[in-house]
């Protein structure tokens, strides 16, 4: 068996550098023509919405992802007729002149597996519900009893491992955390270990059976718990002498801006750290906007090894942070920002017309000129950047202005007014703000000892210039950590020549992986003049709120669709949007079926659940509450639950 990546020096345990890129090298595994993991690029797949048994409509879809760039396509088969009717799809996408490699999607039947296994390139089986249990019920297993129910499991999976070796098919291991078996939850509970250990037992059964031609992921509606289920998983994996490739998502990520912003903090975050062979954005829309972005995310680290990347960290660094799990970095608080307070949004808008107040809407203000006042939105920018320009107008009072230093010194009214200075003018400066300065230093360029000076009024404006400025700046925050110092941290992206759909992806993905790791308080994103001051705010907030660092708006937690879908997923879940998107916090579960939904919206406050033609189940969390109810009145139903729970506040 290859063991290359246990031969390569790990920093941290799940990769090769905490603080420069370098791709962690996996086994190489053949899935038809199309070969993923090793020296392979990062591969794109996505997954059918069709029903299976529609060979002809399923077959035009399929085409329609690999045209707008699916290497690999996932196509459900829930029960043996499905599984058969592969082979009429393959045919006729043959046929047509597509040879791209299947993948059939397996859940609670092995049987069905089986089939499929002779007609596929790869099948992807489920460990929590693939010849397991999941009734919710909690029980108690001794050693024995454990031991008994994994040689029951080894029984049913070893005619599928058989089977794909002897025709040569691939086969992922997929964990989700909201199907994890009651015998994982009663031993490991709800967490990212459980997710892996529940891969490790099938992973060690295919060993004992000489079968590698594996892949695994380790999927999450919540993008913590969904990094820290990867990063676990490869520090098991090298432990224990395995490399496989890893196949990257978030299950569930919902729709429009929110979905891409969310895909792309948990995929991008690990990608920065050298993780992922394939990956795949759920999205609730049609399986051929998928595609795309999953291209623009994996585009960046095309060329990223060559690269200079930053100087390793010359201290311990696990003597200073935890990549598997969540804490963040303990900072004093300077005027509402550090400490407990919640990331600030700060947006420039030195380019703007200083001399009309209503381009402050974009930044969630909206200004009554009747009235001369301002109604403050959810998503509300905390600081404006405006540099050496003056306003002919009086500012919101909860909207901080940040002035260049000199412009600053020059200003009459300094009322929620702060300067902002390099490090060499404030260490000189005679005169400072009594209680807030900002400070810009960049991660690549500066000297300890003189952050080591900064007092207690000082917020660090943190920049990078480096190709791989996510790495930079977290080697800086390292550095604070070994030096003890607690200065909060603004995190500072500029993206000029970036359009307005990789803006995005490309901040969620490098400001989103710091704040997963706990690093950071605040964020300030530039982009050039094509991208509007509405879209940089909003991406802000989002990337706060798919980190779960900054809770701002209603997060709906809905399936991407396929072909166990028992209603219009994104009519409906834009219905529900329509009803419920000014409850700020609360999270919404939309699922199509039973396969995930109960667990996935354990992490979910309400849930609304296909479970049969025209029947909706509605849960609170885990609990179901209604059963079989008519899809005609279920959302109502779903607010009179929370409206019994005090949750419900009418729409303004």
């Amino acid at each position: 068996m290859e063991n290359v990546a246990a031969q390569q020096e790990l920093n941290g345990g799940y990769c090769n550098s905490l603080t420069s890129y370098s791709r962690f090298l996996t086994r190489e595994v053949s899935i038809g023509d199309i070969p993923m993991g090793g020296l392979n690029p990062i591969r794109i797949q996505s997954m059918t919405t069709t029903d299976t048994m529609d060979t002809i409509g399923t077959v035009e879809q399929t085409i329609r992802m690999v045209e707008s760039g699916c290497e690999y396509v996932r196509i459900t088969a829930p029960s043996v007729k499905e599984a058969e009717n592969l082979a009429n799809i393959k045919k006729e996408l043959r046929y047509r002149g597509y040879n791209v490699p299947l993948v059939a999607d397996i859940h609670f039947t092995p049987n069905a597996a089986e089939s499929a296994a002779r007609i596929v390139e790869k099948v992807r089986v489920n460990p929590g519900n693939y010849a397991d249990k999941k009734r919710f019920q909690n029980f108690e297993y001794t050693e024995l009893t454990y031991r008994a129910e994994l040689e029951r499991i080894y029984k049913k999976f070893s005619p599928l491992v058989k089977i794909c070796k002897e025709y040569g098919t691939a086969m992922r291991i997929g964990t989700n955390h909201g199907s994890l078996s009651d015998r994982i939850m009663s031993h490991y509970g709800d967490t990212p270990r459980g997710m892996v250990e529940s891969a490790m037992e099938f992973i060690r059964m295919c060993e004992d059976l000489n079968y590698y031609n594996l892949v695994i992921s380790m999927k999450a509606s919540n993008t913590q718990v969904m990094v820290q289920a990867y990063r676990l998983l490869v520090d098991t994996m090298v432990k224990e002498g395995m490399n496989y490739p890893l196949h990257l998502g978030v299950t569930e990520a919902g729709d429009g801006e929110d979905g891409r912003i969310k895909s792309a903090v948990g995929i991008g975050t690990l990608l920065e750290d050298g993780l992922g062979d394939t990956i795949r954005v759920s999205l609730t829309e049609d399986p051929e906007f998928e595609a795309p972005v999953a291209r623009a995310l994996a585009a960046r680290y095309s060329k990223r090894s060559s690269v200079d990347q930053p100087a390793a960290a010359t201290y311990p660094a696990a003597t200073f942070y935890n990549p598997y799990e969540y804490k963040r970095r303990e900072t004093q608080v300077v005027h509402h920002i550090g400490g407990h307070q919640h990331p600030v949004v700060m947006l420039d808008v030195s380019n703007e017309n200083l001399k009309d107040p209503f381009f402050l809407s974009a930044l969630g203000y909206n200004y009554s000129a009747g009235l001369d006042k301002y109604n403050m939105a959810d998503q509300a920018a905390d600081l404006v950047y405006l540099g050496d320009n003056l306003p002919s107008f009086s500012f919101p009072g909860n909207l901080k202005q940040i002035y260049t230093h000199q412009t600053w010194l020059g200003l009459k009214d300094k009322q929620n007014c702060h300067p902002l200075f390099n490090i060499k003018e404030y260490l000189e400066s005679m005169q400072r703000d009594p209680v807030f300065n900002l400070v810009e230093v960049d991660a690549g360029d500066y000297d300890l000892a003189d952050l080591a000076l900064l007092d207690r009024t000082v917020v660090l404006i943190l920049g990078t210039q480096a190709e791989h400025g996510m790495a930079e700046q977290r080697a800086f925050f390292l550095a604070l950590l070994g030096a003890g110092i607690q200065i909060p941290v603004i995190i500072k992206r500029s993206y000029p020549d970036v359009n307005t759909d990789d803006l995005m992806l490309y901040a969620a993905t490098d400001l989103g992986a710091l704040f997963t790791d706990g690093f950071g308080d605040g964020t300030w994103i530039t982009a050039g003049p094509n991208v509007g001051l509405s879209l940089i705010n909003a991406t802000s907030f989002g990337i706060l709120q798919a980190t779960r660092t900054r809770i701002s708006k209603t997060e709906y937690i809905s399936c991407p669709s396929c072909g166990r879908t028992l209603f219009d997923l994104q009519e409906t879940t834009q219905l529900i949007r329509s009803r419920t998107d000014h409850l700020k916090g609360i999270k919404i579960g939309i699922m199509g079926c039973i396969v995930n939904g109960p667990g996935e919206m354990a992490d979910a406050d309400y849930g609304y659940v296909g479970t049969g033609p025209g029947k909706i189940t509605l849960y609170r969390g885990k609990e179901v509450v209604k059963k079989n109810v008519n899809s005609e009145r279920a959302l109502d139903d779903l607010i009179d639950l929370m409206r019994e729970d005090g949750n419900w506040v009418d729409k303004k």
